[in-house]
């Protein structure tokens, strides 16, 4: 028979696992691709930069606010999206010297590790896949907020277009600086 010490114990046991806060998942959430934008910088002529976007990015992630660490990003623009506000520079761009939206119509990421940094930044590492290659990457992340079933972050990164086999042409930089701003509504 057990002892009045053990009983004692194995109900505080039961007691404690039945009031204890259940282990909280990462929340899931959808990419709104109306709320959602990637905007780049690339100097041209060594005189200045130009500002242009990817219209409509897609994508899932999962967020926990706990354990930041459990948290996982992955997103998709189609390099058709390309946006400088000139149709005849688009159409340059979406073509072989830049893009080749048609033979690589996808651009991708998706994250293999997310590290805090300092306040709300995170260090997200991951893969970004474009013009048929796939490097390693990371981007600065920073939680914006949230409100009701939906959250915002926005991300900094740089990437040379030549890592990626884009070629370019003259008097345009190889450096490329991202910003990513996109807001997530929870799924379900």
């Amino acid at each position: 028979m057990l002892s009045r010490r053990y009983c004692i114990l194995f109900a505080l046991t039961i007691a404690f696992l039945a009031f204890a806060p259940a282990a909280r998942a990462a929340e899931e959430y959808q990419i709104d691709p109306i709320h959602s934008v990637i905007i780049f910088r690339i100097g041209h002529m060594d005189a200045g930069v130009f500002y242009g976007r990817f219209n409509s990015p897609t994508g899932s992630f999962a967020w926990d606010e706990q354990n930041p660490a459990a948290s996982r990003f992955q997103a998709q623009v189609k390099a058709a999206d390309f946006d400088s506000g000139n149709e005849k520079r688009d159409q340059h761009v979406r073509g072989p010297d830049f893009l080749s939206a048609k033979e690589f119509p996808a651009i991708s990421f998706k994250s293999t590790s997310v590290k805090p940094a300092d306040g709300s930044r995170f260090q997200v590492a991951g893969e970004l896949a474009m013009h048929g290659v796939t490097k390693p990457v990371t981007l600065t992340l920073e939680k914006i907020g949230s409100a009701g079933n939906r959250i915002g972050f926005e991300g900094f990164l740089e990437v040379k277009r030549s890592d990626f086999g884009i070629k370019g042409v003259q008097g345009v930089a190889d450096a490329v600086r991202l910003i990513i701003a996109f807001e997530g509504v929870k799924k379900g």
